[in-house]
């Protein structure tokens, strides 16, 4: 297995499970959806995925400058449209105390904005879907 692949097997009932650079990724799915609610499903891992890219790239921008990370927290809002049920908006809060100093208030949004998982959102790869006989 090569440093860049991910490897997928089937852990029982509806679990996925990855394994990618010596991590390992379990997912579930609901149990309205036929699983057992034990992991996240792959949907609420991507969700989660561009939160926690812009929470990253915040937290960076907060220990390069010295600024406290006490009562800094982002929120993320995915809106959906309702006839497909497609998110179509995501909504990223920076929510920052009172005392955050308003000269950094932009640049705490830039930061965010730094994403590398919104960037290839907005520059989507190619996916391509094969079978391989082993």
């Amino acid at each position: 297995m090569s440093e860049q692949e991910i490897r997928v097997t089937f852990a029982g009932q509806a679990k996925v499970k990855a394994e990618y650079k010596g991590q390992v990724i379990l997912t579930d799915q609901p149990v309205k959806a036929g699983g057992q609610g034990t992991a996240p499903s792959p949907f609420d891992l991507f969700l989660a995925s561009i939160a926690t890219c812009a929470g990253y790239y915040v937290l960076s921008f907060l220990k390069q400058r010295q600024l406290p990370l006490d009562r800094v927290y982002l929120t993320v809002l995915p809106e959906r449209t309702p006839d497909s049920k497609l998110v179509e908006n995501i909504k990223i809060d920076i929510h920052l105390p009172g005392s955050f100093p308003e000269k950094y208030r932009e640049a705490a949004v830039r930061a965010a904005d730094q994403c590398l998982v919104k960037a290839h959102l907005a520059s989507p790869p190619r996916i391509e879907i094969r079978t391989v006989r082993d």
